[in-house]
């Protein structure tokens, strides 16, 4: 069963203005060119960075971070982080709230994203996830002893991995309870002294628009919703929060880990 977040109410976006569209043409190009020009350049570098260091990918996050950076500079959107992402291989987990989260959480340290199959099908979300490293899988119990092999050797490379424990996007305002299933794969006995890090993304909303404005959730077309993001003139802020690690050794198993994380991130959403 498909599992995904709906709302009765959708925000209510108005008709972009002559001068909106301007900004869509204005930034819709700039942004393009540089997505574009730096996907060429993060292919030319995987063709030496693949041969000579396997999964290992020292040079070409510095392109992804440069194009999730600029994506901000030309939104006109406010960045903020707060906290230290963990340096060491590990695992993040993070709440989930629109396509911006991408831009959002790979600008301030290189991660690679764990994202469902079905991703990696969808018009130019799924190229850009295959170009960055995402690794993809099927939320099957029957996978679970493939999906820890796979964690285990991206981990193995330096990587960290991110995953939304939500399962879907939601319109910001609140933080869905948090599967455990792939929180399993932590206690793998090769990922000994395995840190797991909680990440929290909140959204503050354009002036006089809708408090969900940047979420993206449910049945809600990616076009439109880009180019309403594109048309705004004075944009918003997201904040990215890093919260202290969390051993998984001592944790307490699965479920007791998955809820400890859905906490700290709840709580810093909400304000509590």
């Amino acid at each position: 069963m498909k599992r995904t977040w709906h709302s009765e109410q959708l925000p209510g976006f108005g008709r972009i203005s002559w001068a909106g569209w301007g900004l869509v043409v204005l930034r819709g190009t700039v942004l393009g060119s540089v997505t574009c020009g730096c996907l060429v350049l993060l292919s030319l570098l995987r063709l030496v960075e693949r041969p000579v260091f396997g999964d290992a990918r020292p040079l070409s996050p510095h392109v992804t971070r440069f194009v999730c950076r600029s994506a901000f500079l030309i939104l006109g959107m406010k960045h903020v982080v707060q906290g230290q992402p963990m340096t060491e291989p590990g695992a993040m987990v993070c709440n989930h709230v629109s396509w911006l989260d991408i831009f959002a959480l790979n600008a301030p340290a290189p991660v690679y994203f764990v994202a469902k199959s079905e991703v990696a099908g969808w018009p130019g979300i799924g190229w850009l996830a295959r170009a960055t490293g995402t690794v993809f899988i099927r939320r099957a119990a029957t996978e679970a002893v493939l999906q820890r092999k796979v964690f285990e050797q991206r981990l193995a490379a330096g990587h960290r991995l991110l995953f939304f424990p939500e399962g879907t996007s939601t319109d910001g305002l609140r933080v869905l309870p948090f599967k455990s299933t792939l929180f399993e794969a932590f206690f793998a006995p090769a990922l000994a002294g395995l840190l797991v890090q909680p990440v929290s993304l909140t959204y503050r909303a354009p002036p006089k628009t809708d408090q969900r404005f940047y979420g993206w959730w449910g049945d809600m077309d990616l076009g439109p919703h880009l180019l309403q993001v594109l048309a705004q003139w004075r944009q918003g802020t997201v904040t990215v929060t890093y919260h202290p690690p969390v051993p998984v050794a001592g944790s307490g198993g699965r479920k007791a880990l998955a809820a400890r994380c859905q906490s700290v991130i709840e709580a810093a959403v909400l304000g509590r």
